[in-house]
């Protein structure tokens, strides 16, 4: 996979959560992939837990969207920035139980690094730190 194409698989993602297109997001991840969320410790093992993880943080944001701020690759890796912006209008699973909605807007910053011969397979390392207006 060139360059580019690795670049463009890896941004898939992204824009297929922004459009809250499940299947599309599924196509772009494979069964076995790893989410890390470093800052928080929250982790999901395969495509359903992924999707479940990305779904619960848009019944929390409706809103809520992701940027690419810079994006490079090699063959076989990818680095994005990207920066999350939402409001948090929904319910939240937390892990003491459910957070209510406090109606403030967040700005996430993140790194997702997806590695291996397909773009979105293996691991999504993400670093966020969170502001709340």
């Amino acid at each position: 996979m060139s360059q580019e194409s690795f670049t463009n698989a890896a941004r898939g993602f992204i824009e297929a959560y922004n459009a809250a297109d499940w299947d599309r997001l599924e196509a772009a991840i494979t069964p076995d992939c790893v989410y890390d969320e470093i800052g928080s410790g929250r982790r999901a093992e395969g495509a359903h837990q992924v999707i479940e993880l990305f779904n619960g943080w848009k019944r929390a944001m409706p809103d809520s969207k992701g940027t690419v701020t810079s994006a490079c690759a090699d063959e076989n890796t990818a680095a994005l920035e990207v920066t999350w912006h939402g409001t948090f209008t929904g319910p939240m699973a937390g892990p003491q139980g459910e957070i209510a909605p406090t109606g403030k807007q967040q700005t996430s910053r993140a790194a997702r690094s997806p590695s291996s011969s397909r773009a979105t397979r293996s691991r999504s390392h993400i670093s966020t730190s969170i502001r709340c207006r």
